[in-house]
């Protein structure tokens, strides 16, 4: 089955919400890392005797990741998301097609 084609401004809206979860990801990344920073020095210097910065960056770390996943490889419209999108829209074209009740 032939895809359909983006009109331009389908395309520009995708363009636009693409552009804004990449940007989202950008401000997180930025705060995770200007906070652990912060974090990383009040622990090393009076407040603790020992390096308790490394479980917030860890567990931070991983919902990090996780964003950037999303965003990056199930967010860019191709690959496993589209795949996914393809497979249920073709399940719900043929269900809504079979005989009628």
């Amino acid at each position: 089955m032939p895809e359909r084609r983006l009109t331009p401004d389908e395309i520009d809206r995708l363009a636009r919400k693409r552009a804004g979860a990449k940007l989202g990801w950008y401000i997180h990344a930025t705060v995770y890392v200007l906070v652990n920073l912060v974090m990383l020095g009040m622990s090393h210097h009076g407040f603790g005797t020992r390096p308790w910065s490394v479980f917030p960056v860890l567990g931070w770390g991983l919902g990090l990741v996780l964003h950037g996943v999303s965003v990056f490889v199930l967010g860019r419209g191709s690959g496993v998301r589209e795949y996914l999108v393809r497979r249920e829209r073709e399940r719900l074209e043929r269900e809504n097609s079979g005989p009628s009740p």
